[in-house]
């Protein structure tokens, strides 16, 4: 792996990811994300199978010779009337077959961080997206504890829309994840900007609730196990499984951005 202590003015170029790219894509992911992905996902970006994706690599070896991947960004094409945001796009009218480009990962070697690289990566991402026509938004997800990479989108002015509780399911837990939306070529929400922030309000609320529930009969779970001999205890038990709007990604893509 480059290693930027060696070179202390790196000359950072862009390209797409290649089949060479394979090996150290693999363990960038590794190394960055905290989820497994299949062989089937690298092979289908090394190879541009349904994904678009952008390399960063440093050139700053000998001659220039130097071209290993240090940063990337993913994204697949997808319609909007399929996709899990069409209720948030104001649709046209004369145009059915609208698109969006969902990033799917996007990250940077430890060694190369606040470069600007991300941000270029980014860039390229809208620009790529602004070139097509029939796309109105490039969206994304972000794991609710990744500040960092909430804080970077936030000032690349995405739009976090919608916060998804339970989305992701990792090593057995769930964790919520952020909606971030970055409109091009006109697009626009279906909603105000206030409508927004009620919705969340309401989203907000009713999670408090079902929480506060939960704590409740928790307390008097608890209660009664107390005054209930021990010889009852242990014969049964009562599981109760909420369903939410969750993605498990141990096997499969799912959006969790490392900047």
């Amino acid at each position: 792996m480059v290693d930027l202590n060696s070179s202390p003015h790196p000359t950072i170029s862009y390209r797409p990811i290649r089949p060479s790219d394979l090996e150290v894509l693999e363990k960038i992911h590794s190394d960055l994300f905290p989820i497994r992905y299949e062989p089937e996902f690298f092979h289908n970006v090394v190879n541009g199978h349904d994904i678009v994706s952008w390399g960063a690599v440093d050139r700053s070896g000998p001659n220039g010779q130097s071209d290993e991947l240090i940063g990337f960004a993913t994204a697949r094409i997808v319609l909007a009337k399929e996709s899990e945001i069409e209720d948030l796009l104001r649709s046209d009218s004369f145009l059915s077959d609208q698109t969006l480009v969902y990033i799917l990962t996007l990250g940077v070697v430890e060694s190369y961080r606040n470069l600007g690289i991300a941000t270029s990566l980014i860039r390229e991402v809208i620009k790529y997206a602004s070139s097509i026509p029939t796309c109105r938004a490039v969206y994304l997800h972000v794991i609710s504890y990744n500040n960092p990479a909430i804080h970077f989108y936030k000032k690349m002015f995405f739009q976090c829309v919608r916060r998804l509780y339970g989305f992701y399911f990792i090593s057995g837990q769930h964790y919520d994840a952020y909606l971030f939306i970055y409109y091009v070529n006109g697009g626009r929400s279906r909603c105000s900007p206030f409508l927004l922030f009620c919705r969340e309000l309401v989203t907000l609320a009713v999670t408090y609730m079902k929480s506060g529930f939960k704590s409740v009969a928790a307390r008097l779970q608890k209660s009664k196990e107390k005054k209930a001999p021990r010889w009852t205890k242990g014969k049964e038990t009562c599981c109760l499984i909420t369903s939410q709007n969750k993605r498990s990604i141990t096997a499969e893509v799912a959006g969790c951005q490392v900047v």
